[in-house]
C-alpha cells in the first residue's frame, strides 16, 4: 500500500499540540530515559515502541474503564485504547525528532458485530514511512517493530469490508478525537467510536 502524507511538510509530523504534547515534562523525561542507552534513532524508535506496547496496558485487555487521549495522560495513567497509545508513541518519537504520523484501519469487532476504526502510527526512518502498531500483544496478536515488512496487529480483510486507510495524519482524525474526548468511560467510548473515517480536508 502506498502511504500518503496528508501534508507535504514533514515538519508537521514533528509538531506538538494538545494531544501529542511532547513538550510536556513527563513525555520529555520518559523520552530522555529511553534514549539514554540506545545508539541511534532506529534503536530509540524500537525502544519507545516496545515501551508503549508493553508497559501501557490496552484498557480493553486490562478492563480499565478510564479513557485517556492526551499523550502525557496516557503515560501518567498507564492506560489507553489503541488511539491513545498511538498518541503516546507519536509524542515519544517526535520528542526525539523522529517524524511520526497517525494512521488508521477499519476493522471488524472480534464478535463480527460491526466495524470500528483502529489507530496506529507510521515512523519516518531510512527515508521512508513504516507503520507500527503499539496496541499491545495478546493471544492471537503479535505486533513487532519492523522496518523490513509490516508486523502489525491485524491485516484488514477487504472482502469482509475492512480497510487500510493510506493517509498519514499529522494530528488525530477529528472524529476519533471527538469520541475520545466526549466519552464518559470506555464502555461509552466503545459505543461512540467511528465505524469509518470521514474524509478530511
Amino acid at each position: 500500500m502506498q502511504l500518503i502524507q496528508q501534508t507535504p511538510d514533514l515538519s508537521a509530523y514533528l509538531a506538538a499540540d494538545e494531544v501529542i504534547d511532547h513538550t510536556h515534562p513527563l513525555v520529555r523525561e520518559t523520552a530522555a530515559r529511553l534514549a539514554k542507552n540506545v545508539a541511534d534513532s532506529y534503536a530509540y524508535a524500537c525502544a519507545a515502541y516496545e515501551f508503549v506496547r508493553d508497559t501501557v496496558p490496552h484498557s480493553a485487555d486490562s478492563g480499565d474503564p478510564r479513557v485517556t487521549w492526551r499523550a502525557s495522560d496516557v503515560l501518567e495513567q498507564a492506560t489507553g485504547i489503541c488511539h491513545a497509545k498511538a498518541h503516546a508513541l507519536a509524542a515519544l518519537l517526535r520528542a526525539e525528532d523522529i517524524p511520526t504520523a497517525l494512521c488508521y484501519q477499519r476493522l471488524l469487532h472480534d464478535d463480527g458485530s460491526g466495524f470500528v476504526v483502529h489507530g496506529l502510527v507510521a515512523v519516518r526512518l531510512d527515508g521512508a514511512w513504516h507503520r507500527q502498531d503499539p496496541r499491545g500483544n495478546k493471544p492471537g496478536v503479535d505486533a513487532q517493530f519492523s522496518l523490513d515488512g509490516e508486523r502489525l496487529a491485524w491485516i484488514p480483510d477487504a472482502a469482509a469490508g475492512e480497510v487500510d486507510y493510506p493517509e498519514l495524519h499529522a494530528s488525530p482524525h477529528p472524529s476519533v478525537l471527538a469520541s475520545l474526548r466526549q466519552a464518559a468511560d470506555r464502555p461509552h467510548l466503545w459505543d461512540t467510536l467511528p465505524t469509518e473515517l470521514p474524509a478530511t480536508r
